[in-house]
């Protein structure tokens, strides 16, 4: 990594968390950036909850070191600048929500009594604000878990699986809250198992399988390493010869009457030109971009969708 020690709101040092003979966190060390959304991927039991839990100072950790700001996760004027939703949102069902925020604002000390209406609009829940919670969509309660989240204005907001059991139209609902969340220095912690909707809104993503990191960096660097080119040529076994030649180039498949060329996209004038040289021309060169959910599926072995491995 390039960034300063100062550039990183979460950093984690060998962090563990063993139950019994069970590995749920294994070793991890890692850097969250300041500002944006980060990212916590994995599998089912992959440890992405259970590090939540320790840096929010729910869980113990067997060992290994964790600090948010630079202090001590575990301190509590360090949690203090911290918001989190964390598996279901717990409310009083006969509450309204404004007076459910009241009271755990009250509970939490956490800003004054402004900010209720402030976060209600934020989430979109001010016409439906004094309802009782009972009456509330799961997408509504979810909005309100987030909500809860932001009392007190935190530099640092987790968020885990906040889209669980949403319909489509929730989900681009909670997606939208969530990256403008991610604006004006704040930082947000999501774990999410939608990786569709999880590239869309990340900056930087971790992820982790049996407990172990397996990759980390934004999207964008990610997945550029998989990046191809779908090539057709006026003489395709002749231009495999010629590419598979180049030092430049990783593979070169052929596939469904295309040749699948790993490459670096921005190379792809040169791939051109190598045929050229050799009287090869191409008759078709398309960019190839690799999903979140191709990249994920491939480096842990599992479906995204099942969290279990595929066969």
């Amino acid at each position: 990594m390039t960034a300063t020690q100062t550039d990183f709101v979460i950093q984690t040092d060998r962090l563990t968390k063993r139950y019994g003979d069970v590995v749920a966190v294994n070793e991890l060390t890692l850097g969250v950036p300041r500002g944006g959304v980060f990212g916590f991927l994995g599998p089912n039991g992959s440890g992405k909850t259970t590090t939540m839990g320790m840096l929010l100072g729910l869980v113990h950790a067997t060992s290994g070191e964790a600090h948010i700001f630079g202090d001590s996760a575990f301190h509590p004027a360090t949690l203090r600048r911290v918001g989190a939703m964390v598996e279901t949102p717990t409310f009083y069902p006969y509450l309204s929500g404004r007076a459910n925020l009241r009271y755990f604002q009250a509970i939490g000390k956490r800003g004054v009594p402004a900010d209720i209406d402030r976060l209600l609009k934020l989430v979109d829940l001010g016409k439906r604000a004094d309802s009782k919670f009972a009456t509330y969509s799961l997408g509504m309660k979810q909005r309100l878990g987030v909500a809860l989240a932001l009392l007190g204005d935190p530099e640092l907001v987790f968020l885990d699986e906040p889209t669980n059991g949403l319909d489509p139209a929730g989900v681009v609902e909670v997606r939208e809250l969530i990256r403008e969340l991610g604006t004006d220095g704040r930082t947000v912690v999501l774990s999410s198992h939608l990786l569709a909707e999880t590239e869309l809104v990340c900056d930087n993503v971790a992820v982790l399988s049996r407990g172990k990191l397996i990759a980390q960096g934004t999207i964008k660097e990610l997945l550029r390493e998989h990046d191809a080119l779908r090539v057709r040529t006026t003489d395709d076994a002749a231009a495999r010869v010629v590419l598979g030649a180049l030092p430049w180039v990783e593979s070169v498949v052929q596939q469904d009457g295309s040749m699948m060329v790993a490459v670096p996209q921005a190379r792809a004038w040169e791939v051109a030109r190598a045929l050229a040289d050799r009287q090869i021309y191409v008759n078709e060169l398309v960019p190839l971009h690799r999903t979140l959910e191709e990249f994920f599926m491939e480096i842990t072995g599992t479906d995204p969708s099942t969290g279990r491995e595929k066969s």
